[in-house]
């Protein structure tokens, strides 16, 4: 493709329902009538739960039937191929959340050619890049495009980096790195990738050629730099694209069918995957959907086998080590972030996996990061992943942290400062660094590297240290040197420095419809009620997370107290690892006393997989999970809070901490 042909519609997404009504009855919109876009379409929207179990042309019936405009979901199955769209236009940070693939698969088998918006989230883009669809900030295209004028595609390409470009040129990544192995074979007629400019570029800025002449670096450029390709000249500038070589790649069942169906599509049914001993399956975020109401209603449980049976099928074949459902109960092994910190993860490593929650294990001291299906089927035959060079933004952690305020408090209080509300940890890379993170456990530190995907990041980090060490001896019985290469130099750039004084803190929640809608627990300006108390996820369902639920429990058990009545509190362990810890420390004891249900391991209601998960627009959650985008976690309102004020909260029967509760007793 050449040229954007003109022809076909724009469907601008736009907050006030009535005006997305008008265009779904055949009104074309001026600029002038639109009004305000929807900003932070999730892709938890653009393909919501109910169409994660297709992964075909059927796709393209369900673009945007979970987007939220007002109070309603004014987009229906088909509506945006009987409308005849071919442009999409939103606002700011469009494509925000889950890295599903799905979404801009959607878009593009439903005629969407183009998609427009203020900012774009980064895995949104590389999988629309991935694809083919194109994506563009120049709302001046909207005024040519209703002229009747061809758009060119260089003109779109102009302001993408020189990787993005080939990609798109190329039609779609996969294609993209057929023409790499032909280069490096050395067929004349492969083009060389105009990406090498820009590495080359950057050798003179980095002074690759001589370690002495090395400008200082930051742990991300570092761990970077050595897993960069044999014939890569060099890092590549911040936001031009490059390869790297990863230590891990992970996927899970939710995508593993469509990675195959891509891959048969690119290279045939004999399609050999590179080192297939570095690549880790994991059938964990549908282990308990036969309990999920979304499931159940909507029919969607013969979905969730052929997925299952797809993921497997793949693993065997290629035989993947395969982390699956635990046999003769529910639930599985364990949530891929969580497993991934447990058994594999290595300071100064690089791991990727099909997931936005991927940066869990940067508290290691590795550089951990999401991926698209497109970039994962890419990564497995050819041993490199796709990444745009991203700028670092150090965050540091001052003061002393009050007693009660955990690590998830934190990353909520982040995620309400102005700063990052407007942008400034978007596509960046989150070196969490201070006096508070050195007292931080790896859980806990895990709890905020997690949490970067919410925080709009590229990816989180912790240098690795003692702490580290002392995890890694104690989970996994490893004795590791921290060499002396893996911290950020003095001097390294940055491109903000976020400093963020925790003496005064206390325990945060944060408002239903996103994470970023924080603010303290002390605040509330009146009681909420809830109906449903979630622990568990990956963020919230580690060992540290398991002591914050007991040490609540086990006061109200001793204090004759028991879950609220009308209230259900659900507790999910992260990982077999996780259930045995606590049978081992005694804590089934007071949870069961309390009236708790506890569930095997899987991603379950934070997915809206699962137990805990509402059934109804009136039913209040206050969960412990990562995000609370609208439909989620079910058609109710989601509170985030930390996994004390959870406990605490389903004690209450409203939402408060532990301390307020023990005042209140």
């Amino acid at each position: 493709m050449s040229t954007l042909q003109p022809g076909g519609r724009i469907l601008y997404l736009c907050a006030d329902p009535a005006r997305i009504d008008a265009q779904l009855a055949g009104t074309d919109l001026a600029p002038a009538e639109v009004g305000a876009l929807r900003d932070d379409v999730s892709t938890d929207e653009i393909t919501p739960l109910t169409v994660m179990t297709v992964f075909d042309e059927r796709l393209g019936r369900h673009p945007y039937v979970g987007l939220k405009a007002g109070d309603r979901l004014p987009i229906g199955t088909d509506a945006v191929r009987r409308g005849g769209f071919r442009v999409t236009v939103a606002g700011k940070r469009y494509g925000k959340g889950s890295s599903r693939e799905h979404s801009p698969l959607a878009e593009l088998r439903a005629g969407i050619r183009l998609v427009i918006a203020e900012s774009f989230e980064r895995i949104y883009r590389q999988n629309a890049d991935n694809l083919g669809l194109l994506t563009s900030t120049d709302f001046g295209l909207l005024e040519r495009l209703r002229a009747g004028e061809p758009i060119d595609l260089e003109a779109l390409l102009a302001s993408r980096d020189a990787l993005a470009a080939e990609v798109l040129r190329a039609g779609g990544l996969l294609r993209h790195g057929r023409l790499r192995a032909a280069r490096r074979a050395g067929r004349s007629d492969a083009p060389v990738p105009s990406a090498t400019e820009a590495a080359a570029r950057a050798l003179a800025d980095a002074g690759n050629g001589d370690p002495a002449a090395q400008r200082p670096r930051t742990l991300f450029e570092k761990i970077m730099q050595r897993h960069l390709p044999a014939d890569a000249a060099g890092l590549p500038l911040a936001g031009e694209g490059g390869f790297a070589r990863p230590d891990w790649r992970f996927i899970h069942e939710y995508y593993t069918g469509l990675c195959d169906h891509l891959l048969r599509e690119a290279f045939g049914d004999e399609v050999a995957l590179h080192e297939p001993g570095s690549i880790v399956g994991f059938e964990d975020h549908l282990s308990l959907a036969h309990r999920s109401p979304a499931h159940l209603k909507g029919g969607l449980l013969p979905g969730v086998a052929e997925l299952s049976r797809a993921h497997r099928a793949f693993v065997a074949r290629h035989r993947l080590r395969d982390h699956g459902r635990l046999p003769g109960t529910e639930g599985s092994e364990g949530i891929s972030h969580a497993m991934m910190a447990e058994r594999y993860a290595l300071p100064g490593q690089l791991v990727v996996g099909t997931d936005s929650h991927t940066p869990h294990s940067g508290a290691l001291g590795c550089v951990a990061f999401g991926v698209g299906t497109t970039d994962m089927a890419d990564a497995f035959v050819t041993g490199e992943v796709r990444f745009t060079m991203p700028e670092v933004l150090r965050v540091e952690l001052d003061g002393t942290r009050p007693a009660g305020v955990s690590a998830k408090d934190i990353v909520l209080h982040l995620l309400a400062d102005a700063r990052i509300r407007a942008g400034a940890g978007v596509g960046r890379v989150f070196e969490f660094a201070g006096p508070v993170i050195a007292g931080l456990s790896t859980d806990e530190r895990a709890t905020l590297t997690n949490m970067t995907a919410e925080l709009g990041g590229y990816t989180g980090l912790v240098e690795p240290d003692a702490e580290t060490v002392r995890f890694l001896r104690e989970r996994r019985g490893l004795e590791v040197e921290i060499e002396p290469w893996m911290r950020s130099d003095p001097g390294a750039h940055y491109a903000d420095t976020l400093r963020i004084d925790c003496s005064g803190l206390s325990p945060f929640v944060a408002r239903p419809g996103d994470p970023g809608n924080g603010l303290p627990l002390a605040a509330l300006p009146a009681p909420v009620r809830i109906d449903i108390a979630y622990g568990g996820s990956c963020t919230a369902g580690k060992r540290d997370d398991f002591d914050q639920y007991h040490e609540v429990l086990a006061w109200a058990a001793a204090q004759g107290l028991r879950v609220a009545e009308g209230v259900k509190l659900y507790l999910q362990f992260g990982t077999t690892a996780v259930r045995d810890y606590c049978i081992g420390r005694g804590y089934l004891q007071a949870f069961e006393a309390v009236g708790a249900e506890l569930l095997m391991p899987s991603c379950g209601a934070c997915s809206n997989c699962g137990p805990g998960s509402s059934e109804s627009g009136e039913q209040v959650t206050v969960s412990a999970i990562n995000r609370n985008f609208p439909g989620r976690s079910g058609p109710g309102r989601v509170w985030l809070a930390s996994p004390a004020t959870v406990a605490a909260s389903a004690i209450a029967g409203t939402i408060v901490s532990f301390a307020a509760l023990r005042a209140g007793r």
